[in-house]
């Protein structure tokens, strides 16, 4: 954080980003390790969740400063390029956030057993937009 107040560039902000999302869940695994069986599994999966959730969320932000930046510059047409690319980094991200929020409704799933886990897991499916 001192290095990104001392040169406060974007590259700077995302790094800062990205290792307190590293530093939470370093910390979220710690608390995991109390857990045993398939509540740690849960765990575990939800702080990986948050943890990559919360990267694709820093790498659409420096993806759309940087097309802000580029399209302050430019033209209008390199206005429409930065929009597009930004829109592609939010698509990215959100994709991100629905993969790991699904890895944890799967792991959650496996607590059950026989037609109570299938339900739970086509549940999953349906909420995720998994086939």
């Amino acid at each position: 954080e001192l290095d990104a107040s001392y040169g406060p560039t974007l590259k700077s902000r995302n790094q800062v980003r990205v290792v307190k999302a590293e530093a939470d869940h370093a910390a979220a695994r710690q608390r995991c390790d109390d857990l045993a069986g398939n509540a740690k599994d849960v765990c575990i999966k939800e702080a990986t969740a948050v943890e990559t959730a919360a990267k694709a969320d820093a790498k659409a932000q420096l993806t759309t400063a940087n097309a802000k930046a580029v399209a302050n510059e430019k033209s209008d047409s390199a206005f429409s390029k930065a929009s597009a690319q930004e829109a592609t980094a939010r698509e990215e991200a959100a994709t991100a956030t629905n993969d790991g929020q699904y890895a944890v409704a799967v792991e959650k799933c496996a607590a059950y057993a026989g037609g109570a886990k299938d339900a739970c897991l086509a549940r999953a499916k349906v909420r995720f937009g998994k086939s």
